[in-house]
């Protein structure tokens, strides 16, 4: 998959940033192309080489049609989560770095659910913050919203599952 300087992408378990440049550097004898990634969310600068952008999982931003299902999911899917919070960390972390924004949107479901009931690990608690913000990111570039545009759409349909979007940490 090749990416355009100026293109939104999204870098899995950090969200969506945008490809600032594409260059090259030397190691020995052996040369490799690099695209340059402005991270949004913290404003992280990162390489990604162009020989790992399919084991590192950069992909485009999701496109719309992709959203509504994610929405869907949040409104009347089911969310199953273990009850070991280690195995539900060790499953939600890997959902997190899968770069799926449906898996992204089954972790944030599956946490808002359990702070519901009871008070969230503070390792719960960060990966909950993640999700939303990888959540309103991708949400909001997809559509062209504003945050907080972005913010109220998956509030609406988390409502629907009962459920409450989550304040930021």
């Amino acid at each position: 998959m090749t990416f355009q300087v100026g293109e939104k992408v999204v870098y899995p378990n950090h969200g969506v940033g945008t490809i600032e440049n594409i260059s090259s550097r030397s190691f020995g004898t052996q040369a490799e192309r690099f695209y340059l990634l402005k991270l949004s969310s913290n404003s992280l600068t990162v390489m990604v080489p162009f020989s790992h952008v399919d084991q590192v999982g950069l992909r485009k931003v999701t496109r719309n049609g992709e959203i509504a299902k994610v929405l869907n999911y949040l409104a009347c899917g089911d969310s199953k989560g273990c009850q070991d919070w280690k195995d539900r960390f060790k499953e939600n972390s890997a959902k997190m770095q899968s770069g799926s924004l449906l898996e992204v949107a089954e972790v944030l479901k599956c946490l808002a659910r359990l702070q519901a009931v009871k008070p969230l690990s503070f390792r719960e608690k960060k990966m909950l913050d993640r999700a939303r913000i990888m959540l309103v990111a991708e949400l909001a570039t997809s559509r062209g919203l504003r945050e907080p545009e972005a913010v109220d759409l998956l509030n609406k349909s988390l409502a629907k599952s009962n459920l409450k979007f989550p304040e930021p940490l």
